[in-house]
């Protein structure tokens, strides 16, 4: 059973040879001329031989290079699986699967059908952590974390200053009633029944007690008015009548 620290350590070891090897024929056709690796192309019945010796040298060279250090692995692996793809199609296909087949040079297929599913494998994300996309990807998603951890604290901070700057609400009071209006009856609980309104006092009766004094009054004043209306008579007049 692999483990994933020792399958990425034969992944860097596959991408080390797969690239050196591609490294090797890109250099070798940089070094003999694009104008003669295209004539080479033409004698093959490579269809537009200058282009595709243009491409495939660098191609080789710089894919190779690309795939050593693990840098952008999938579109470096897709083109060198195009390339091995091309010369399998207009070059090797019809000469058999060995390169060389009892002492004779054959020209078979089998060393671009190995490095183009190897450029394939890579290009489908067979290269490992130990690569140059892994340790980009890796500080950038550090780069956003930490950015977003400091845009939150940011954030909390500006939302305390707020809060310590912010006025502290005073409580609304009662609104006092008018002096038009009565104060409102308590509230009963649902169910119990309105209070009667209370009933108008009675007068008293008068009492008996001041007629007597108003009318003994009045009949003081009375004797006191006969009185004085009266004539007074003289001392000496006063005789008995016979």
């Amino acid at each position: 059973m692999r483990t994933r620290p020792l399958y990425d350590v034969v992944a860097a070891l596959a991408r080390l040879g797969v690239g050196i090897v591609f490294m090797a024929h890109g250099w070798q056709k940089i070094e003999a001329g694009i104008t003669a690796t295209g004539r080479t192309f033409d004698g093959l019945g490579v269809p537009l031989p200058t282009a595709a010796a243009v491409y495939s040298a660098f191609v080789e060279l710089l894919g190779g290079a690309a795939l050593i250090v693990g840098l952008g692995l999938p579109v470096t692996g897709a083109l060198l699986f195009l390339d091995m793809a091309g010369a399998f199609l207009f070059v090797h296909a019809d000469q058999g699967l060995f390169m060389v087949d009892e002492g004779a040079v054959r020209n078979g297929y089998e060393l671009v059908l190995a490095l183009g599913m190897a450029g394939l494998l890579f290009a489908a994300g067979g290269g490992g952590r130990l690569t140059l996309d892994q340790w980009i990807i890796g500080r950038r998603l550090r780069g956003a974390a930490s950015d977003e951890a400091e845009d939150d604290a940011a954030s909390f901070v500006e939302s305390l200053r707020e809060a310590e700057l912010k006025p502290p609400k005073k409580p609304r009071r009662a609104p006092k009633p008018r002096a038009s209006e009565p104060p409102a009856a308590p509230s009963s609980a649902p169910g119990t029944p309105a209070p009667e309104p209370a009933a108008p006092q009675d007068k008293p009766a008068d009492d008996p007690a001041d007629d007597v004094l108003v009318a003994g009054r009045r009949k003081a004043s009375h004797r006191r008015r006969a009185s004085t209306t009266q004539p007074i008579k003289p001392a000496g007049d006063d005789k008995t009548s016979p």
